[in-house]
């Protein structure tokens, strides 16, 4: 019993640690964050997909493997705000925009690969540098 205790307690501190930084998309705070040519990942997800479940775990990789990236995430509930949905055409749950202020560098859909995911935004963050 102290062992699946250890356990549980083990789970929920490396779930806790590995949780993705981000925050619900408003349009006043991605115009905000446009203002200040900030680097911001859009994503639009849904809770009962396993893709958008496998991009938010290579995101969480990404912020703990490079907190010098100042990388804002907005999400966006694929079924509960249906005009943002629209507003960036996204066609579909798991689609992610990247943005370096207004310039958009890169619109994806369903892309799990990670060296594809890190080096999209690496590359959009080090734009104009």
């Amino acid at each position: 019993m102290k062992q699946f205790a250890l356990l549980t307690f083990g789970l929920l501190l490396s779930t806790s640690v590995l949780a993705l930084e981000a925050e619900e998309f408003t349009q006043e705070r991605f115009k905000e964050l446009q203002a200040q040519d900030a680097l911001i990942l859009v994503d639009i997800f849904a809770t009962w997909c396993p893709t958008c479940a496998r991009q938010h775990e290579i995101l969480e990789k990404f912020q703990q493997e490079h907190p010098e990236v100042d990388l804002h995430i907005l999400t966006v509930d694929y079924d509960d705000d249906r005009e943002t949905v629209r507003h960036f055409r996204a066609p579909r749950q798991s689609t992610l925009l990247l943005y370096k202020g207004e310039d958009q560098h890169w619109f994806s859909v369903a892309e799990t690969r990670e060296e594809v995911i890190f080096s999209e935004i690496k590359r959009a963050a080090e734009f104009g540098e």
